[in-house]
């Protein structure tokens, strides 16, 4: 990735402000994916503001989360115990304390993305799962913005991933995008094995407060294409990994 200088939304995503339908589905995703999840304990990595941190609180043994920006952990939007700040390639964890980690839309900011999914591993104990969300590809919309003649502009940008990648690149240096290939070479050195991988649709609940029972519908139609090879189109990769062994 290349280095860029902006504000912190650019260089770190803006994370999530509002709990609405999207999160919770993600949710009941991260618990369908480890059964461990609600006895165990568990590392958000990547915070942000703690709103995953907070819902898995009322459910789960013992849950941590960590950030690098001071501000989210210092104030997050609800009250939470064991919130530090610290880097995904830096985590200030012994080896193989956690049952669970969970890095929700996180690898595609961090400075090494190889580095941050070796930590992962690294702080899971063996039989541990890692359960990790990031941005596809081929999701026919840029939603990070772009840079054009070193300004940046916020939105969501088409066919920004479609380009070459040394294009993509030099438009989207702040935030990755991943083919499956790419995101399952970060864990392939590492002592893991691969339960599951998806590609799943977005919430988007944005659109459902604009357009209500019609953007509902939209959202249903989707949903359904994660059953169909149009889940290639989809948001984001959902990818759960377990450890095999320590070291």
């Amino acid at each position: 990735m290349m280095k860029t200088q902006g504000f912190t939304p650019a260089l770190r995503g803006e994370p999530s402000r509002l709990w609405r339908d999207g999160q919770e589905r993600r949710l009941s995703m991260m618990y369908a994916a480890a059964p461990m999840l609600a006895s165990g304990r568990v590392l958000v990595d990547g915070c942000g503001l703690g709103l995953y941190a907070h819902k898995l609180g009322r459910c789960v043994a013992s849950v941590h989360g960590i950030d690098i920006e001071f501000d989210r952990v210092a104030r997050p939007i609800v009250p939470m115990d064991f919130l530090v700040c610290g880097a995904a390639e830096h985590l200030p964890y012994p080896d193989s304390v956690f049952d669970v980690v969970i890095s929700h839309e996180v690898l595609e900011h961090v400075e090494d993305d190889a580095r941050a999914a070796g930590e992962i591993v690294r702080v899971l104990r063996v039989g541990g799962r890692g359960i990790i969300f990031a941005p596809n590809r081929w999701y026919p919309v840029e939603t990070h913005g772009v840079y054009w003649a070193d300004k940046y502009y916020f939105g969501n940008i088409p066919l920004v991933n479609y380009l070459p990648t040394n294009i993509r690149n030099r438009l989207a240096p702040h935030v990755r995008a991943y083919t499956r290939s790419g995101l399952l070479r970060l864990f392939d050195a590492l002592h893991v094995t691969y339960i599951s991988h998806a590609v799943i649709y977005g919430g988007y609940d944005n659109i459902i407060t604009r357009f209500g029972p019609l953007g509902r519908l939209l959202r249903s139609c989707l949903y359904l294409l994660e059953h169909t090879p149009l889940r290639w189109l989809g948001l984001s990769h959902l990818l759960v990994i377990e450890k095999t062994k320590a070291g």
